[in-house]
């Protein structure tokens, strides 16, 4: 199983980003997929969640400006972020939620920053 994550960069606030993670060796339509972010010092806390039949699930900070969808056919799962905030910077991790402890991609910086 590999996620590969893409997408993340340096944006002043206010901007968006779009993140992808592209699934191979694991069908996403089939499994929860996840975004997890770590900010430098802290604890990596889940962003939002998407189960196999599409239902939804956001942290509270990023509730009405982030975004997680799919598109099973690319088997590749998005993190749409709008209005970004300086708090919001930190790496972006993708999870499969399979097995035991699941499957981590490698993670897209992204830096919210004037």
């Amino acid at each position: 199983v590999q996620l590969q994550a893409s997408g993340g960069g340096l944006v002043q606030p206010g901007g968006s980003l779009r993140l992808s993670c592209a699934a191979s060796g694991i069908r996403i339509g089939s499994n929860a997929m996840g975004w997890y972010r770590q900010a430098p010092g802290k604890q990596r806390e889940v962003v939002a969640t998407i189960t196999s039949i599409g239902t939804t699930t956001y942290l509270n900070s990023v509730k009405g400006r982030f975004t997680i969808s799919r598109d099973i056919a690319k088997n590749t799962v998005y993190l749409q972020m709008n209005s970004l905030k300086p708090e919001d910077t930190a790496v972006y991790y993708c999870k499969a939620f399979n097995g035991a402890a699941g499957y981590w991609g490698q993670g897209t910086l992204v830096t919210v920053s004037s």
